[in-house]
């Protein structure tokens, strides 16, 4: 199992290159070009509701951290909002994720054969390669 981890500022900015290192680590993994459209929306809806909820919980001092790892036909992220120091931050500092319906409808009709694991700390996806015959689904 390979893992790339990408931790940034909560800035807009900062998606696009996250949406970059998925697609990069899914191609690298196997992924076709149909499933690496679904990854690049689905992270970049992903990050910019981390973005967002960390900025609105710990202003600009705050970290996104996401977590890709791809063990032989199987992909999974974790986008985590964290404070400065670099830890989670506790739900009770971070907006609901369901507050956006529109980015939760983007992120599961991209999911393609995962839907998204939501919780207030983070976003959890996983897809399986079409090649690989299995649906995934959500870690708990």
């Amino acid at each position: 199992m390979a893992t790339v981890a990408l931790r940034f500022t909560p800035l807009a900015e900062h998606v696009r290159t996250a949406r970059l290192v998925a697609v990069s680590v899914a191609r690298r993994a196997g992924f076709g070009e149909d499933q690496l459209d679904e990854i690049r929306i689905a992270i970049g809806e992903a990050c910019a509701r981390a973005v967002g909820a960390t900025e609105a919980a710990a202003g600009r001092v705050g970290l996104v951290d996401v977590r890709l790892d791809d063990d032989q036909d199987r992909l999974e992220v974790t986008v985590l909002r964290c404070g400065e120091d670099g830890e989670p931050l506790p739900e009770s500092a971070v907006a609901a994720p369901e507050q956006d319906p529109l980015s939760l409808a983007l992120m599961t009709g991209s999911a393609g054969t995962s839907a998204p694991a939501t919780a207030p700390g983070g976003t959890h996806l996983t897809w399986v390669r079409e090649d690989a015959g299995a649906v995934a689904q959500p870690l708990g």
